[in-house]
C-alpha cells in the first residue's frame, strides 16, 4: 500500500508575503526526521489557492528533494475538469507519486456529477489518486455508495481522505470497499476510531506541530496495539481540537511560530491568529512539552 500511517498535510510558510522556501525545507528535514511516512504538499493546510503557479512548482521540488524517499501525495483538484487537468500538468515532472482530488467545490455537485467528475480525472491520469471528501469547505459530501462507485470502475483511484465527520459513513466505505482500496483520516481527533474499525491511517494537520507524536500514534494502531495509540491519542486532543479554533492553518501556523520554526503570516482572505488563539495553542503545547 502506497500510502499508509501518518502523512503531513504541510503548510506554507511565508515571510512578509512571500513564500519562506528556506523554513519549509527546514519543515520537510523536520517532518522526515520525526518519522511521518508521507507528505501532502499543496493540499488546503497549504494555502494552495492563493499559490502561483510558479510557487507551487518550487515548493513541490523542495519537497522532493527533502523528502528521503518518503511517497508525495500532491494536491492538485480544482472544480473544474480543465483546472484539475492543467494542475497535473503543470507539477506532474517534479516528482508526483499520487494525486489528492477534491470533491470539487463551490459547485455543489450531485452524486452522479461527483462520479462522472473523478471517472474523467482517473481516465487522464497517469498516477494514482485519492479522492478527498470534505464538505465543510465543498459544500457537497461524497457518499458511500458514490465512493464504492469511483471504486470499482476506476482503478487507479486508490483511496480516500474522508473529512467529513461522518464515522457511520466512513464504516460504510470500509464494509464494501474493493480489497486494496484505503481509507485514510482527514480529521485529526478521529483517526484512532477510524483506525480501530480499519482505516490506513491519517492525513494530519497536527503533524505539522507534532510529527513524531501523531506518527507514533498511527504506527501503534496499524501495528494493532491500540492501548498505546489510545494513550497517545488522549495527549493530543487537545491540539487535534485547537487547530481548529480558527479556520485551518491559522492556529497551527501560530503554534510553529511559538516553536520557532516559522512565522505565523496566512495570505488573505485568511488573517493572522487572534491572541486568543494564540493563548489556546501556546498551552497546548506546554502541555505535551513542545515549548
Amino acid at each position: 500500500m502506497l500510502l499508509k500511517g501518518c502523512g503531513t498535510a504541510l503548510v506554507t510558510p511565508f515571510h512578509n508575503g512571500e513564500v519562506d522556501y528556506t523554513a519549509y525545507a527546514a519543515l520537510i528535514d523536520r517532518q522526515v526526521s520525526q518519522g511521518v511516512d508521507f507528505l501532502v504538499p499543496l493540499a488546503t493546510t497549504g494555502e494552495t489557492p492563493t499559490l502561483s503557479s510558479d510557487e507551487k512548482v518550487e515548493l513541490l521540488k523542495i519537497t522532493r528533494s527533502h523528502s528521503a524517499g518518503r511517497p508525495l501525495l500532491v494536491g492538485c483538484g480544482s472544480n473544474s475538469v480543465p483546472g484539475t487537468l492543467a494542475n497535473m500538468a503543470l507539477l506532474e515532472p517534479y516528482g508526483v507519486d499520487a494525486w489528492l482530488v477534491v470533491v470539487p467545490f463551490y459547485n455543489k455537485p450531485t452524486q452522479e456529477g461527483q462520479y462522472l467528475y473523478f471517472k474523467t480525472i482517473a481516465e487522464h491520469s497517469t498516477k494514482p489518486i485519492v479522492i478527498y471528501n470534505v464538505p465543510g469547505r465543498t459544500g457537497a459530501n461524497m457518499t458511500a455508495e458514490t465512493c464504492w462507485r469511483i471504486a470499482e470502475d476506476c482503478p487507479n483511484v486508490i483511496a480516500i481522505k474522508e473529512a467529513s465527520g461522518k464515522l457511520e459513513q466512513v464504516y460504510q466505505i470500509l464494509e464494501n470497499a474493493p480489497e486494496g482500496f484505503a481509507v485514510l483520516s482527514g480529521d485529526d481527533d478521529l483517526t484512532l476510531e477510524m483506525m480501530r474499525h480499519g482505516a490506513h491511517g491519517v492525513i494530519s494537520v497536527a503533524s505539522n506541530a507534532a510529527p513524531a507524536l501523531v506518527a507514533q500514534m498511527a504506527s501503534a494502531a496499524l501495528e494493532g496495539n491500540f492501548d498505546a495509540a489510545a494513550a497517545t491519542d488522549e495527549k493530543l486532543q487537545a491540539l487535534f481540537k485547537n487547530c481548529f479554533v480558527e479556520s485551518n492553518p491559522i492556529p497551527v501556523k501560530a503554534a510553529m511560530a511559538l516553536m520557532g520554526l516559522m512565522e505565523s503570516g496566512v495570505r488573505l482572505p485568511l488573517s493572522n491568529a487572534t491572541p486568543s488563539t494564540v493563548q489556546i495553542m501556546q498551552k497546548t503545547l506546554k502541555d505535551l512539552n513542545l515549548i
